[in-house]
């Protein structure tokens, strides 16, 4: 609400009177700045649309409550008694407990006593010449008023209602009698474990929604519904753990002592195929499955799998063209002697430890 946030940008603490307010310390931080200038850009001409109507936004404060009501509606016609009537419904004052001064800014233009005749209370406010934005501060002159001792807005004065842990135990249908039944019915319920799971419902729903996997244990029925089952997320788990303990295997098995002794430009022969060329790349590729070392060969034919990249990412740039490439394990080929051979030489086939 633009009316709010502007005067929650500027508001002051007001004093027993109504006087003069004191200034918040200026905003130093750029984003609250330029926060103030957007709410307060357009405050010289926004009352311009109501000029020529009866309708008059008047601000309402109180002696004893931090409270500040904003731009309250009155017509110019309501008279002094109404206006100390919607007073009392905002704060509790009585209207004959009611000394009204008038501001506009600090300016001071009027006081209506608490005690005033039926004269005064049948007077119209545009008999005050009010505006939009001034503002009525309300004195309450009750000694005895409840909202000087802060009954109205201290909290801490409420008196809270206390259980014992006796009378709490003995109560049914509370949280701690549900999980007690839980706990019968699973002597390794908790709360904890309860409230993980239901947190975990939420995600995999919403990951459902949005066509993604959802978290170990939580499928969808046949009705569409998703559900959870403990059975499920431990053969997910068990899957997890195999696939963890493979990767664990490969990346130990073409650690970098797999490839050592393999040098880039060393002429090598591919087992599958028999293939030959030189060594263009020796490393890791994220792009390909399995952890581990990699061996990049540029072969001596177009007889390979790729163009010396993978996925999109070159490893090998001076391929002489496409089928050029290959990328597979150190113990997939041999480095040596091994010269271009005669190109009516036979077996072509491809392995499918390649990529």
């Amino acid at each position: 609400n633009k009316v709010t946030s502007r005067n929650q940008l500027t508001m002051a603490s007001t004093t027993e009177m109504g006087g003069p307010q004191k200034q918040e310390e200026p905003i130093k931080n750029r984003d609250m700045l330029a926060l103030k200038e957007f709410v307060t850009a357009k405050d010289d001409t926004r009352y311009d649309a109501l000029k020529h109507t009866d309708l008059v936004l008047l601000d309402l404060t109180h002696s004893n409550l931090h409270q500040k009501h904003i731009e309250i509606r009155f017509s110019r016609k309501d008279t002094v008694g109404y206006l100390k009537n919607r007073i009392h419904l905002k704060t509790g004052t009585p209207p004959h407990f009611q000394q009204l001064v008038l501001f506009d800014g600090s300016t001071q233009l009027a006081q209506i006593p608490d005690n005033s005749d039926e004269k005064t209370e049948a007077l119209p406010l545009g008999y005050f010449g009010l505006d939009h934005g001034m503002r009525v501060h309300c004195v309450d002159t009750n000694p005895h008023s409840d909202s000087g001792g802060g009954a109205y807005e201290d909290t801490s004065l409420v008196e809270r209602y206390v259980m014992s842990e006796e009378q709490y135990d003995a109560r049914k249908g509370t949280l701690r009698d549900w999980a007690r039944k839980q706990k019968e019915a699973n002597p390794n319920f908790t709360l904890r474990q309860h409230g993980d799971r239901q947190r975990a419902m939420v995600e995999a729903v919403k990951l459902n929604k949005l066509g993604l996997p959802m978290p170990p244990g939580f499928y969808v029925d046949s009705t569409g519904k998703v559900e959870y089952d403990s059975d499920v997320e431990k053969e997910e788990k068990e899957e997890t753990q195999t696939e963890k303990a493979t990767a664990e295997q490969q990346s130990s098995e073409f650690g970098p002592e797999s490839v050592e002794g393999i040098k880039l430009d060393m002429r090598c022969q591919v087992y599958a195929g028999h293939r030959r060329g030189k060594i263009g790349f020796v490393g890791e590729i994220p792009e390909l499955p399995g952890p581990g070392n990699w061996v990049g060969v540029i072969l001596d034919e177009p007889v390979g799998q790729n163009d010396g990249s993978v996925k999109g990412v070159m490893y090998m740039s001076n391929t002489p063209g496409p089928r050029y490439g290959v990328f597979c394990r150190s113990n997939k080929l041999e480095v040596g002697d091994f010269p271009e051979r005669d190109l009516l030489d036979d077996s072509d086939q491809d392995s499918e430890d390649e990529l």
